[in-house]
């Protein structure tokens, strides 16, 4: 499945964003707030499941391409894109606004404190705003309703770049370099051990969507609610043996207080992806963490900084892999 990049039409009446207009004589002096319905939605990315299996492959094939040869799209030429940060970032940061800039776009990125939302101005009203503006809208926050609710109201595609529920652009590059490690992802198996958060939510929802096994381990108190087509067990050997990658994630974020943090690591402990760990997975599998990584804790300096690991891999694969998403709901 290749994907049709989106042109200006200079013949068109209507404006869209960065796309120059050839007459706009006929542009009303006042207008209304035209609210997206049904039939005229666009397509967001908020969970992964927006996805067919069939788009999902596609997409994966079309970020390989990208990786291939970075500068042989321009599907992003003369438009930006609003990226949205409510919560810190590094590799996403850098890997969206590399990618929309290696597509010929621009990058404009608004920290939360650099908006009227946090002085009071509603989600609507933002959305109705930057949809003016932008070939597509980024956020990255703590509340998916907040997602949701700009996807409600905007006219533009949305992407989730990061919720507490979903984390479905990791999880597109975590099923990309499953594809380079494996050469496919036809009956591959992927465990994921320790903290059920929103990295291991969005691997089940995508890995289901792409035909992936996916094995979640984690202790009681911690585990994931039933996903379609996850697996669930609180014990990380049985989960691991077998498969073709394990994968982990931090035990402690920077909103954990002292007490909870230690409690979280005495209950996560026996989840430590090490070499022992990866000894009971198939021969030549692969450790893989969404990073940022505390050696020693989730995962040893000698996984992560090993030649058992795609771990770097896994985070230039963000870029390739937004690209072609980007592409595709800004081409739809």
């Amino acid at each position: 499945m290749r994907f049709q990049v989106s042109t200006c039409s200079a013949t068109r009446p209507t404006y869209t964003p960065g796309c120059p207009a050839a007459d706009r004589s006929g542009d009303r002096k006042t207008s209304t707030v035209t609210e997206p319905t049904t039939a005229t939605r666009p397509r967001h990315f908020l969970t992964g499941g927006e996805l067919s299996a069939d788009a999902l492959g596609g997409l994966i094939d079309r970020a390989l391409e990208l990786k291939a040869a970075p500068y042989s799209s321009d599907a992003l030429a003369r438009r930006a894109v609003a990226l949205i940060f409510q919560r810190p970032s590094t590799r996403t940061r850098v890997s969206f606004e590399a990618g929309i800039a290696e597509l010929g776009g621009h990058p404009m990125t608004l920290r939360a404190e650099e908006t009227q939302l946090t002085r009071g101005e509603s989600v609507r009203d933002t959305a109705h705003v930057l949809s003016r503006h932008v070939a597509a809208i980024g956020i990255r926050t703590g509340d998916h309703g907040f997602a949701e609710e700009l996807a409600r109201y905007a006219t533009v595609p949305v992407i989730n770049m990061l919720t507490a529920e979903h984390h479905p652009c990791q999880a597109l590059a975590d099923l990309m370099t499953l594809r380079e490690a494996l050469g496919s992802l036809e009956g591959a198996t992927v465990a994921y051990v320790g903290d059920g958060n929103n990295v291991a939510r969005s691997l089940a929802v995508l890995g289901a969507i792409a035909g992936v096994r996916v094995r979640i381990a984690a202790p009681s108190g911690y585990q994931l609610e039933p996903v379609s087509g996850a697996e669930l067990t609180d014990d990380p050997r049985a989960a691991v043996t077998g498969a073709d990658a394990i994968y982990t994630d931090v035990w402690v974020s920077m909103n954990d207080d002292p007490q909870s943090a230690a409690a979280r690591r005495r209950a996560l402990a026996p989840y430590r992806l090490d070499d022992a760990l990866l000894d009971l997975a198939r021969p030549g599998a692969v450790a893989l963490h969404c990073l940022p990584a505390h050696p020693g804790e989730e995962i040893t300096a000698e996984v992560l900084y090993g030649p058992r690991q795609r771990i770097w891999e896994q985070a230039e694969n963000r870029r390739h892999a937004q690209k072609a998403l980007l592409e595709l709901l800004t081409s739809a």
